[in-house]
């Protein structure tokens, strides 16, 4: 066995699976982790980072240096401004000279702060590599869609992860998944300058180009509709929560470092700008993002269309008392209404004798985050003989004990 090759196998075996773990604070094992398969990308385009770096932790994991750092060359000649990329590429050169025991030892003494936040960058991306949700499960955050709403955004603020998916003929099927930075001081906005990201269900209300923003927006923004009614009711305020994009000398941001808006990488925020529609496309960001069976799914479906039911019911019966037990004590409208001020004012012709009050077009998301939250969205239409009116409604329910209750409401 040649010299060299035996420092490769040496070094690639044994301390660059430290190295490796070291992005996840010495936890685990590299080799048990056991990467997804690459899909290559068409010649004609560039091969997508995540999958460079997916194929680069596999040919250390198999003791391929060689082949680790051509993979590595490929990386920052694809993505020149990809400063992990560089700052694994530095390391994969020392390695055939010298042991590296930590990511980073390529860097110049003084340039602690930046590899800090480089390797928790590195940590991040490399938590995400076993790979996407099984075909199997579902965002239990989208129950339901509207037909018209042919895609979704779901931010896991606590892995640093944006999952795009399409909806079609009812069915949810995951199109992509990118790396995302955040609020420097994480999740749960509560005021202008707090430099924390939102937890909620949002809507997509623009698209601002790049050439019309500030460099530190990358190619573009889109804005999210931040407050929203149940923001409101808790008092919460700021604005400007944006999903953007990066700098042009600046490929991704480290996890924790935003004013508050969600940032991608300007080519993955050219996806996103193509997929998405203003005023329907939601996004929903929390930390509590969990993927479960479709049967789970279909109960709590079936929980949110119950309530709407059970409440649709009261308002065609016109029962006063039936209907106020379906509002929270703590019930405010987003125009600070509460539970009889706002009912008063959603009565329609209040002498008529019949009634029929239909509710369509139904959308359902269950907040992700530790509070028990249904966001519902419908048209609803109230038919008195000759005369109809028709109002898209929505409605945040929230668990109270056993119970679920109206919490918010808004008229569209």
């Amino acid at each position: 066995m040649s010299h060299f090759r035996f420092m490769q196998d040496w070094r690639t075996s044994r301390v660059l699976c430290v190295l490796l773990l070291s992005m996840l604070g010495g936890g685990g094992s590299f080799a048990a982790k056991k990467p997804p398969k690459a899909h290559h990308a068409p010649a004609a385009q560039k091969a997508d980072p995540e999958e460079l770096l997916s194929d680069i932790y596999r040919e250390l994991a198999e003791n391929n240096l060689r082949a680790a750092q051509q993979k590595a060359d490929a990386l920052v000649e694809a993505y020149p401004n990809f400063r992990l990329g560089h700052l694994l590429r530095g390391d994969l050169l020392l390695m055939h000279t010298r042991p590296v025991a930590m990511l980073g030892a390529a860097v110049p003494v003084g340039a602690e702060a930046r590899l800090a936040d480089l390797r928790r960058e590195a940590a991040v991306r490399f938590q995400a590599l076993p790979g996407r949700p099984s075909a199997a499960l579902v965002p239990r955050a989208l129950l339901q869609m509207r037909k018209d709403q042919r895609h979704a955004l779901i931010v896991d603020a606590k892995h640093s992860r944006l999952y795009l998916y399409e909806n079609r003929n009812d069915q949810l099927r995951l199109l992509s998944d990118f790396y995302v930075s955040q609020g420097k001081l994480g999740i749960n906005k509560s005021r202008e300058g707090d430099m924390r990201t939102p937890i909620g269900v949002y809507y997509i209300v623009g698209r601002l180009p790049g050439v019309k923003l500030p460099d530190m927006y990358g190619k573009g923004a889109l804005p999210l509709d931040y407050p929203n009614d149940w923001d409101k009711v808790h008092g919460r305020g700021g604005s400007g929560i944006w999903v953007h994009g990066t700098p042009p000398e600046t490929f991704s941001r480290p996890p924790l470092s935003t004013d508050g808006c969600v940032v991608v990488s300007n080519d993955d925020l050219f996806k996103l700008t193509r997929t998405v529609e203003i005023g329907k496309t939601p996004v929903l960001i929390g930390d509590q993002v969990e993927f479960v069976s479709k049967a789970v799914m279909e109960n709590d479906l079936k929980l949110a269309s119950g309530l709407v039911e059970s409440w649709r019911r009261d308002v065609e019966r016109r029962d006063d008392a039936g209907l106020r037990s379906h509002y929270s004590i703590h019930f405010k409208s987003a125009t600070d209404d509460d539970t009889d001020a706002w009912l008063a004012k959603q009565q329609f012709l209040p002498g008529a004798k019949k009634v029929s009050v239909t509710v369509s077009d139904p959308s359902f998301f269950r907040q992700p985050s530790k509070e028990e939250i249904i966001v519902s969205n419908f048209t609803q239409e109230t038919v008195v003989g000759r005369y109809r009116h028709a109002v898209r409604k929505k409605q945040y329910w929230a668990k109270e004990g056993q119970a679920w209750k109206i919490v918010a409401e808004s008229n569209a």
